[in-house]
């Protein structure tokens, strides 16, 4: 992982082999807000049916399309709940909650710090939901 930033701006750049999701909660953001572009494999996408996550795996290497996330506390600690576009080989699209993936090459993100509490708090749905503090 590069980082560099100013301020409440941080951009990152994520390398070959790096899980996406443990280097975002790495960062030790609370609260805040990503945007990011390049590549992953191994990737999982999940699908809210009401009551659970239906997973859709995507092994083989995927443009990362788009990923947009938002970063809050669970549980006491960071937490990135994310959600992905990932362009495959032959020009299709998949897209869903982001569950797990590695980077392919590498990974650039924008990352908005952001000066408000947030907490994913667990809710009826069954889902962890976004709660202001």
């Amino acid at each position: 992982m590069i980082k560099a930033g100013s301020g409440s701006e941080l951009i990152v750049k994520l390398e070959d082999g790096e899980d996406l999701l443990e280097g975002l909660a790495g960062l030790g953001v609370e609260a805040g807000l990503v945007f990011g572009i390049g590549m992953v494999r191994e990737a999982k996408l999940g699908y809210w049916n009401g009551s659970a996550y239906e997973e859709h795996e995507l092994k083989e290497p995927a443009e990362l399309l788009s990923l947009q996330c938002n970063l809050s506390l669970k549980d006491g600690k960071p937490f990135p709940h994310c959600h992905a576009v990932l362009g495959r080989r032959d020009g299709t699209v998949m897209g869903g909650h982001l569950l797990s993936a590695k980077v392919h090459n590498v990974n650039e993100l924008y990352i908005k710090r952001l000066r408000i509490k947030l907490e994913r708090r667990q809710e009826e749905s069954g889902l962890f939901g976004l709660h202001l503090g």
